[in-house]
């Protein structure tokens, strides 16, 4: 049928998917993700998990969402508020219907706004007739009814047909948005193969979902973001935890050595040890362990041995490891530690994110005991930062860790596939001659240890958590030696600082203010500081990947700011490590919410150290509806 309705261009979009966390909605989110890939939209996301495994029906506590922003530009951040919502019931509604711009789209399952249904999601009235949605665009479709109708011929159960009504969701949001169904289609082939009827439920009710948008009276118009204008090469569409997965396998392959990862299941770290397990092929060793403390005991032994070893883990899971990680300390083997980072503390929020482990990663261990730690900025970049791990820990011989996050690990967006051949190798030296061997001798440069492989003849030694004496290797009480070694291993750590890159500043190298984050924040802290210098304001930016040591200019680019704001989603750990290292008086923005920064929130925060920052907040708000009045008019 010839589409005859309005077709409308937009530069940009944000769409948040929710229901029931048996819906489907991560599901719909990322088939919509993939085909905005596929379209060459610059995209970022933001899926957002229970933490129930099944809660009840109908719940708040079982919500499920998925927030999308795709475009005609470079973005970073999955949006600040969506402009349209697909809520699948009542719960769907109120849980997120506070985050929408009013004007925005709503599209409802009207069939599942029954009396049961209100009642679970806390509603006094019906908020499809109360007039209580007045300021949105509403369009209540009946999904239920409509996907039963499309699978009606297959020789389903009702309830197995109504499991595909994510897919007819999915399809009436393709048609609003213009996106082709044939990356779906051929992505429901390869699913169900092995299911036939239930493939072609969801074919039914994809294609069904597509055909009402077109045929339905309701919908005059639809929408078109075209293709971003990214730098050339070939993309992908990438989770954080996929890029990690990524980066290690590649770091293995570039030392020319096998890769050894050991892990005990833990939200949002697991999915690493899927990708990993996915590889067999390129030589991978994975290891599930029973807890955490044999992960972290395994990877030692496996660096030991001589292999490239790596455990993950996230919060409570580090905490379980540190006595490990001492071990790895005192004998400098390379091991890499993962720590994708939840709310906090103890079990916390295990399917939301934080930055509440800094501290714990710097000095949540016994004695004094440096490890180096790193972090990624964006989905893409945990790639770079599993490579960057290895490296460090193989040159410096020492433990590392990895400091990525639940948004980080869990969103995605396109990803430039890097030119193996312009990646640096690896250098992996075994110590292997019998003369002048001694456990403890020390590299002039980087103050590393051998790594020599147990079972080599004439190289045999002992390590353990015991202090060690200086370079023979022996068990040492000397207080003298004791200090000596300690000092080594705090050296060797700090030298690192040579062998990083400077902290680069987005905007002007000096000026007013500095906005500071580390992590996830990058995407939000990058686009608020645009904001705020297309409004007049001086304002520039600093990212740390590096957070110990930290880079060599540090200090030099925060005294040239008159002030320095740190924003950070904890309680202002980083900025209590600035203000102790290098005296400077860093203000705190901080959020714990389980939820990454809105620009907004970073705006907001920049303009209360300015004198004139009501004038300056109502420009930032009326900058922010401009950005989004096309759709939600």
């Amino acid at each position: 049928m010839m589409d005859i309705k309005k077709r409308q261009n937009l530069q940009d979009v944000v769409i948040r998917f929710a229901g029931d966390s048996g819906d489907g909605m991560q599901l719909t989110g990322t088939q919509f993700t993939k085909t905005s890939a596929v379209l060459g939209n610059d995209i970022s996301t933001l899926p957002d998990y229970p933490a129930e495994i099944r809660a009840p029906a109908g719940s708040l506590a079982g919500v499920s969402g998925y927030q999308i922003h795709f475009s005609s530009h470079e973005i970073y951040t999955p949006g600040d508020a969506p402009n349209v919502l697909v809520a699948m019931n009542p719960a769907a509604l109120k849980t997120n219907l506070g985050d929408i711009d009013k004007g925005g789209i709503v599209v409802v399952n009207s069939d599942a706004f029954t009396d049961e249904n209100l009642k679970l999601a806390g509603y006094p009235s019906h908020p499809l007739k109360d007039g209580s949605l007045s300021s949105y665009r509403v369009y209540e479709v009946p999904i239920t009814m409509m996907t039963n109708k499309a699978g009606e011929d297959t020789g389903l159960s009702k309830k197995e047909i109504e499991r595909c009504k994510n897919f007819f969701a999915l399809g009436l949001v393709y048609w609003m948005f213009d996106r082709p169904i044939d990356v779906t289609i051929k992505w429901i082939e390869e699913k169900f193969a092995k299911r036939p009827q239930m493939g072609e439920a969801n074919k039914k009710a994809l294609l069904a979902g597509y055909h009402y948008g077109e045929t339905a009276e309701i919908f005059d118009v639809h929408y078109h973001v075209d293709r971003a204008r990214l730098s050339p090469g070939k993309y992908r569409h990438i989770t954080g935890n996929e890029a990690t997965a990524l980066g290690l396998v590649t770091a293995a392959e570039l030392a020319g050595k096998h890769l050894f990862y050991a892990s005990y299941p833990i939200t949002p770290a697991s999915d690493i040890l899927h990708e990993l397990a996915k590889l067999k092929s390129f030589g991978i060793k994975c290891f599930q362990a029973e807890d955490e403390i044999a992960a972290m005991g395994a990877a030692i032994g496996a660096a030991f041995a001589g292999g490239l070893a790596v455990t993950g883990t996230s919060g409570p899971g580090l905490c379980l490891k540190s006595e490990a990680i001492n071990l790895a300390v005192m004998t400098e083997l390379p091991v890499v530690i993962l720590d994708v980072q939840r709310g906090g503390p103890s079990t916390g929020l295990p399917t939301k994110t934080e930055q509440g482990d800094l501290l714990q990663a710097l000095f949540g261990r016994n004695g004094e005991s440096p490890v180096p730690v790193i972090a990624p900025a964006t989905p893409g970049d945990c790639f770079n930062m599993a490579y960057e791990a290895f490296r460090l820990a193989v040159k410096y011989m020492t433990p590392v860790i990895l400091l990525s996050d639940g948004y980080l690990a869990n969103g995605a967006e396109p990803w430039l596939i890097p030119d193996l051949s312009k990646l640096k190798a690896i250098q992996v030296n075994y110590w292997t001659q019998k003369e002048g061997f001694f456990p403890y001798l020390r590299d002039k440069g980087t103050l590393a240890r051998p790594w020599a492989i147990p079972g080599t003849p004439g190289l045999e030694h002992r390590i353990g958590g015991l202090e060690k004496a200086e370079v023979k290797g022996n068990v040492s009480y000397d207080p003298l030696n004791h200090e000596r070694m300690v000092h080594l291993r705090a050296e060797k750590v700090a030298r690192i600082a040579e062998d990083i890159p400077d902290l680069t500043v987005h905007g002007h190298s000096s000026g007013e203010l500095l906005i500071v984050g580390w992590g996830e924040t990058f995407g939000a802290i990058t686009v608020a500081v645009d904001q705020l210098r297309a409004m007049g304001y001086s304002v520039s930016s600093a990212h740390f990947r590096y957070l110990n040591p930290f880079p060599k200019n540090t200090g030099d680019v925060l005294k040239r700011f008159d002030k320095v704001l740190v924003a950070e989603l904890n309680l202002g750990q980083l900025a209590l490590l600035l203000r102790g290292r290098y005296l400077v008086d860093c203000q705190s923005l901080t959020k714990v919410q389980g939820k990454p920064f809105a620009i907004q929130e970073i705006v907001n925060g920049a303009l209360k150290l300015f004198p004139q920052k009501m004038k300056g907040a109502e420009e930032g708000k009326i900058w922010r509806i401009e950005q989004t009045q096309v759709l939600n008019n």
